[in-house]
């Protein structure tokens, strides 16, 4: 196994471990993801200092507020790692507000989009910000109506903060979804496919490289063209490295954390566990293509390669979350 997948895989389940037991009523899915995120740093997820950020986010919200939901953990997490978290909050919070006045609906999924747009622009673009993703949103809106909804808010927000031409950036994301939909089928994560492919830059090689992975992966029954792990896959399909390599690091990374405490069968599915097993080794990769982009031929932007990846984590793990809660209710 490569170095820096296992030195990962470890601060991953230690740190699942350590933010259970100062959190251990949360959602169990949403504390893994807690965990992935510090593990993608590289760190120890210290758990008093989410607790921190935590009893923060509460003394600044009220009960029933989005930010009390089941992505609080992930929110605090993410200000835990943020150098002035108080200033954060207040941003996060300030833009959360101006989305709901621009007409964007209420939930966990623009509380993640209103965090993006504060930690990645200085508060003076925040108002031209808004406007470009609701451009996006609602060109997407416009191409598909029952497919886009409050799900589509945080890749929204990532192309808002992009440099892509709004009306250009949905146009191709059209031209994208026509020629996949018959690989893909027409669906909510083929819609989140293609944001990924569109936000990554994708170019000529990318639709073949996603096909071979695709077909490699199913090879090794670990299949990711399904609902929460198709944009993950157009995440590695981005990356430059060798298809081979990569699902056979794909392949040791699974059998590894499938024997982890907290991450076996009973624990979560076998789609879960392969989004976290990609955000791992994809993760990695993009840390080795910036260390070469001087010589590289890679033309994606890789910052937000790295921000597609985790906000699609966030996004799919926190609507699981909030599934797995209302039907136990």
């Amino acid at each position: 196994m490569n170095p820096q997948d296992q030195i990962r895989l470890e601060l991953l389940t230690a740190n699942m471990q350590n933010i259970k037991k100062e959190f251990p009523w949360q959602n169990v899915n949403v504390t893994r993801l807690a965990a992935l995120l510090y593990a993608l740093e590289g760190k120890e997820a210290p758990a008093e200092a989410i607790r921190n950020s935590y009893n923060m986010l509460k003394e600044n919200t009220s009960r029933f507020s989005m930010f009390r939901n089941m992505a609080a953990i992930a929110i605090s997490s993410m200000l835990s790692l943020h150098g002035d978290q108080e200033t954060q909050l207040q941003r996060t919070l300030s833009v959360y507000e101006q989305l709901k006045q621009d007409g964007f609906k209420a939930s966990e999924y623009l509380v993640i989009a209103a965090y993006e747009i504060a930690a990645n622009t200085a508060p003076n673009q925040h108002i031209h910000t808004i406007e470009r993703m609701k451009a996006f949103y609602e060109g997407m809106k416009q191409h598909h109506r029952f497919l886009t909804n409050r799900d589509d808010y945080i890749f929204a927000a990532m192309l808002g903060l992009s440099d892509i031409d709004p009306v250009v950036g949905v146009e191709r994301m059209e031209q994208l979804h026509l020629s996949l939909k018959l690989e893909f089928r027409n669906s909510n994560s083929l819609q989140s496919l293609t944001q990924v492919l569109v936000l990554g830059g994708e170019n000529r090689d990318t639709l073949d490289r996603l096909l071979l992975l695709r077909e490699l992966l199913k090879d090794r029954d670990l299949r990711m063209d399904k609902q929460y792990t198709l944009s993950s896959l157009g995440v590695l399909a981005l990356l430059p490295a060798d298809p081979k390599v990569m699902i056979d690091d794909i392949a040791e990374v699974y059998a590894y954390l499938h024997e982890q405490k907290g991450f076996t069968r009973w624990s979560l599915n076998k789609e879960q566990r392969l989004l976290y097993t990609a955000a791992l080794v994809a993760s990695r990769n993009i840390d080795e293509a910036r260390q070469d982009v001087l010589t590289s031929n890679l033309t994606t932007n890789i910052t937000n390669i790295i921000i597609a990846q985790q906000t699609a984590m966030i996004a799919a793990v926190t609507a699981g979350a909030a599934a797995s809660s209302s039907a136990s209710g």
